[in-house]
């Protein structure tokens, strides 16, 4: 039964990516759609209050220069917001401002599309600050992805131009991360989750005690939370709270809501390339990896906990520590394996309590980077690999590579290797921070191996711009409120410049013709090398720091 539930939910959506990507191609491209008269009013009006001019283009260099401008400016109005939340409105808790450092490393989360909390939302943050600065960042830092991906798409089919920054993002608000917010929103209040700007509710238990209930804008949050593949929780115990999440239907439209634009923009790019059966070659590739991935997280999950096990606990469920009942072992795994490769961060179950080779799924998925990932930046960095893979290829058969018509040369590969190298350096260079100093040792609650796995766990998420995070780690304080800021920080803009730059040095280059020679990089044999691309250099990676963590605790537990 539970792997029939998650069949049902794969094929929903392979039949929802195919029309919502051909919308995505509408949108992208300027072509009419239903609605335009409306969409075209609202777009008008941003465009002229902030004296954008639709009609002006930008080569990569302006648009990178935009994207940073844009977050900067709502980085530092987010803060100010943040630190000064105590004294505005809708604050019916009464709850101050945040500290510094929480501030900072908040806004820096929502901005790059993280979505990592070292706070408790429902306590942490008033009504005022989920809407206009949660809520509001969790539609730009989606929009910002989304438009990268798209100008990225842009450069490597051939435009010097690749479109303007500020259009790109307004569409995509306008026409995509709203419309589907709102049906998502509605779906879920119809479900029981909470839409009020009322505060804390003081009711009287089955038990005859008093408890305050925390409620507010949740089914607003949780719409775009899934949607933009943001992941940040109203509550502190995320999509495994009743309030966020209360039924398999809720359940099933969340997991859904979280894979359908990274999923359906892979359909888009194949549609702007006028090449569909390419852009299934890097579904496919990114299905392949997921499809790896799920039933060993699954079966690893149902086959128990030994640790629990040994004090008496029945383990014929399988490994329901830190589970919902209502949810049980297939629906959690496929939250953690959907939440993580399609890095958005949101959780029904909590990661802390997952068996070692379910946690080190999760890890996995994040340490690659590329299974369908967030909004636009997966896509982003599984076409890198796709341009590695071309090169490689070329080398063992000595050509020159070539890759959508375009010459793969030394600039291309100089870049794709920095940012292949900068995400592994993040996560393990910080984690080696962390390990020598005594406020980042302070903050693990376990010791040997599973203690590793946390720290690992923290800068992962922060360097693929997940949010998830192993709970057990003690993270608000100084240390790690700055560190996993700074590696959120550059795990997101550093890999949007380097490939958009890479993205910019293939449109300046001349269109080779296609001949019987040429390396097909649009069928299955191609899919299938750039799989073996991405779990060997994923291997060669992390394989040592998996090796200390979640697979010695696994042979730890079963020996």
């Amino acid at each position: 039964m539970e792997w029939l539930q998650i069949i049902i939910t794969l094929l929903l959506f392979m039949i929802i990516v195919v029309p919502v990507g051909k919308y995505l191609y509408y949108v992208s491209t300027g072509h009419k759609i239903i609605g335009d008269k409306l969409f075209d009013k609202i777009d008008n009006f941003i465009y002229k209050i902030c004296g954008i001019s639709k009609d002006d283009e930008m080569d990569w260099k302006e648009y990178i220069f935009s994207i940073i401008a844009v977050n900067a400016a709502m980085v530092f109005i987010g803060y100010i917001m943040l630190r000064a939340q105590g004294f505005l409105f809708f604050n019916p808790n009464k709850i101050n401002g945040m500290e510094q450092s929480l501030s900072f490393n908040t806004i820096i989360s929502f901005m790059t599309n993280t979505n990592l909390q070292d706070y408790s939302g429902e306590s942490g943050l008033s009504n005022f600050s989920q809407m206009i600065v949660i809520i509001f960042m969790m539609f730009t830092s989606a929009a910002t992805g989304f438009s990268a991906a798209i100008a990225f798409i842009r450069g490597i089919i051939g435009r010097k131009l690749i479109g303007n920054f500020f259009v790109d993002m307004t569409r995509v608000t306008t026409r995509v991360l709203l419309p589907l917010s709102i049906i998502v929103g509605i779906l879920l209040v119809s479900q029981g989750v909470p839409q009020t700007l009322s505060g804390t509710k003081t009711v009287t238990t089955i038990e005859g005690k008093m408890q305050d209930i925390a409620i507010g804008p949740v089914a607003a949050l949780e719409s775009i939370k899934h949607i933009g593949t943001n992941g940040g929780g109203f509550f502190g115990a995320n999509s495994a709270h009743p309030f966020e999440n209360p039924t398999p239907i809720s359940n099933l439209i969340e997991i859904l809501s979280m894979m359908i634009l990274p999923g359906a923009l892979v359909y888009t790019f194949g549609l702007m390339l006028r090449n569909k059966k390419q852009g299934w070659t890097i579904f496919g590739a990114m299905a392949g990896i997921f499809i790896i991935a799920l039933p060993i997280c699954y079966y690893a999950e149902k086959a128990g906990n030994p640790a629990l096990a040994h004090v008496g606990l029945n383990q014929l469920m399988g490994n329901m520590e830190g589970k919902e009942v209502r949810f049980g072992v297939g629906q959690s795994a496929l939250f953690a394996t959907v939440t993580t490769s399609f890095t958005t961060g949101t959780v029904n179950n909590m990661h802390d309590s997952l068996t070692p080779i379910g946690g080190a799924i999760a890890l996995m998925n994040m340490m690659l980077n590329v299974v369908f990932g967030g909004k636009g930046v997966g896509f982003m960095n599984m076409m890198m690999y796709a341009i590695l893979t071309v090169f490689l290829c070329g080398l063992m058969v000595g050509r020159t590579p070539e890759f959508l018509s375009k010459k793969i040369e030394g600039k291309e590969i100089k870049l794709i290797a920095l940012a292949i190298i900068i995400h592994p350096l993040l996560i393990l260079m910080s984690s080696a921070l962390a390990l020598i100093s005594p406020e980042g040792i302070a903050g693990i609650s376990n010791s040997g191996f599973h203690g590793l796995t946390q720290i690992v766990y923290q800068f992962t998420s922060s360097a693929a711009n997940n949010g998830s995070g192993f709970e057990g780690l003690g993270d608000n304080t100084l240390f790690w409120n700055t560190a996993t800021g700074i590696v959120m920080f550059y795990g997101r803009y550093l890999s949007i410049i380097i490939l958009l730059s890479v993205a910019g040095s293939l449109a300046a280059k001349r269109t080779i013709p296609t001949t019987i020679g040429t390396f097909r990089t649009d069928n299955t044999m191609f899919a299938l090398t750039l799989i073996a691309i991405v779990l060997i250099i994923g291997a060669l990676t992390f394989l040592p720091a998996l090796a200390l963590g979640p697979i010695a605790e696994h042979l730890t537990l079963w020996n």
